[in-house]
């Protein structure tokens, strides 16, 4: 079973005969004890093209020391990385492999650099003994690990290297500000801020074996960006123009909305791991990125082909509803579990916390095995295959060379008149179902108007950051509205299940009551919010 630790360090390149400074009256470092010298033989995995390390991930099997084994660690902030233990064996734990599926794809890590480290340990404590920070001086030698795991040539150049440095870790009571004191010290003894963000960064580097994959989040796989070599639809062709070609503020249309579509696909990969790990919000994001990333190919077809984009704006859509079995619940169960908490005890007749218990844990186990099975699954790699793909030949339209202003803002104003429509034909609808889904209808096209608005923000700046945020107002009463349709189909079911258990519904009643009136007067509330967000004066910046 894994288990995980938050590190919290910084590391200092320095010379073969560089000397520790005396670190004892530093901030609330009462005392520096010596904890022993360790000598550490780790193995670490990669693909062939490196593409955990371009990511600043590393995955590791170490022998010698206190904590042996397999270790995967997963950047959170600069500085600060989650590190994923599991117990030594002979391949890499599936637990872990799991967790780098969104990096490696259908690849298989293999060992790439061997690093020897002889590590002499220093442990800061306070006047109580309490422990603040380790320092370890290391001694690190650094090996290619041999032919990588796809079987190419192993590239030339050097085959080891060897270097010293000093990493600086927080464990108990410490802080940042005791991070920065004590680096202050090692660089007024001649140390220096590493180089690299990691001992396998920087192994890789002087082998020889520099990644050649930037990550992401960046210029994307391939390197390639709005202007890059990509694959061409369209009737008209390219005419060599440079990045930013448009002379518009934000450069071309094509360098916006890839920008943006970049973003999107580096929080999917990068949040894959999260969500398997469970950790809180992760499922939320994640799904927003899916929609984000599929209203931009709705809403930016004049920049993106829409034949290339279509089919995997509907993988997309597919993804967002499984993670929506665990997000829509966990909204769903937080909002019961509130609403009850608001019942006085003399009103809560009958098992009521237990039947919600039961109802919302029965949910939970269901949901995230849905969840890790759709993520282990051939589907959603070949939806990750195709979104690298995507990065690596966007399908640029004549239009993505056109200066972005004038094309995001065409796009916006589209969004926003069918969300106009949309918004007019609910409230014309007659109460009950029919308005419920005419309000439902209207609230997806506030976010897609929402999305596009954001997404245009590198080329129109501040007045597009305003105009999202007064249309996301409009779809956040939309969708309290949607949940409390939801809540009230739960409470029902809820009901239900206690009548037929022969216990009292009463509660349950309340609740839906209460849920009731709360959508009424959010449907009272809908014109006075829309007339604000639809004045015409805050959508002058999209006139040109």
């Amino acid at each position: 079973m894994a288990d995980t630790v938050r590190e919290i360090e910084r590391k200092y390149d320095i010379d073969d005969d560089a000397q520790l400074p005396d670190l004892a009256g530093i901030d609330r470092v009462a005392t520096v004890v010596e904890a022993g010298v360790e000598d550490l033989d780790a193995l670490y995995y990669d693909t062939a093209g490196h593409r955990l390390a371009a990511d600043g991930i590393t995955l590791r099997r170490r022998t010698g020391g206190r904590d042996a084994g397999w270790h995967l660690k997963l950047p959170v902030a600069p500085g600060v990385r989650d590190e994923v233990r599991a117990p030594l064996s002979d391949e890499p734990p599936a637990e872990l492999t799991a967790l780098v599926r969104s990096r490696v794809l259908d690849q298989e890590p293999g060992p790439v650099v061997r690093l020897r480290t002889t590590r002499t340990v220093r442990v800061l404590k306070d006047a109580a003994g309490v422990p603040l920070a380790e320092v370890a001086v290391d001694a690190v030698r650094a090996q290619r690990a041999g032919e990588p795991a796809s079987k190419v040539e192993v590239p030339a150049g050097p085959v080891e290297a060897r270097w010293r440095e000093i990493e600086v870790e927080l464990t108990g009571d410490g802080d940042t500000a005791l991070l920065d004191e004590v680096g202050r010290a090692l660089v007024a003894a001649g140390a220096r801020p590493a180089s690299a963000q990691s001992k396998l960064a920087r192994a890789l580097a002087e082998t020889g074996q520099e990644s050649d994959r930037p990550a992401p989040g960046g210029a994307g796989p391939g390197g390639r960006g709005a202007q890059g070599a990509g694959k061409r639809r369209g009737k008209s062709k390219r005419k060599g123009k440079g990045k930013g070609a448009g002379n518009g503020k934000g450069g071309t249309a094509g360098d916006v909305v890839l920008r943006y579509v970049r973003e999107q696909v580096r929080v999917i990969i990068e949040l894959d791991p999260a969500v398997r790990r469970d950790l809180p919000d992760s499922v939320h994001r994640m799904r927003v990125a899916t929609r984000r990333l599929r209203s931009a190919f709705r809403s930016y077809t004049k920049v993106l082909d829409r034949a290339a984009t279509q089919p995997i704006g509907l993988e997309l859509k597919w993804l967002a509803a499984e993670l929506g079995v665990d997000r829509d619940r966990e909204v769903l169960t937080a909002r019961l579990w509130k609403a009850l908490a608001d019942v006085p005890r003399t009103l809560r007749l009958g098992p009521v916390d237990a039947r919600l218990r039961i109802w919302s844990e029965r949910r939970r186990a269901g949901s995230r095995k849905e969840v890790l099975a759709v993520l282990d699954g051939p589907r959603y790699l070949s939806l990750l295959k195709t979104l690298h793909a995507l990065l690596e030949e966007p399908p640029l339209r004549p239009a993505a060379d056109r200066p972005a202003p004038q094309v995001v803002s065409e796009a916006v104003l589209k969004d926003y008149r069918r969300l106009a429509r949309r918004v007019e034909a609910a409230l014309a609808a007659p109460a009950g179902r029919e308005r419920d889904e005419a309000l439902h209808g209207a609230r997806k096209a506030a976010k897609r108007t929402r999305y596009a608005a954001e997404a245009s923000r590198p080329a129109l700046g501040r007045p597009a950051k305003k105009f999202a945020k007064r249309i996301k107002r409009v779809q956040q009463l939309l969708g309290d509205h949607q949940d409390s349709v939801v809540a009230r189909e739960a409470l029902r079911e809820l009901a239900t299940q206690a009548h037929r258990a022969g216990e009292g519904g009463f509660t349950f009643g309340l609740l839906y009551g209460r849920e009731e009136a709360l959508a009424a007067d959010r449907e009272r509330e809908l014109p006075g919010r829309w007339e604000k967000a639809s004045r015409r004066k805050y959508r002058a910046a999209f006139r040109r």
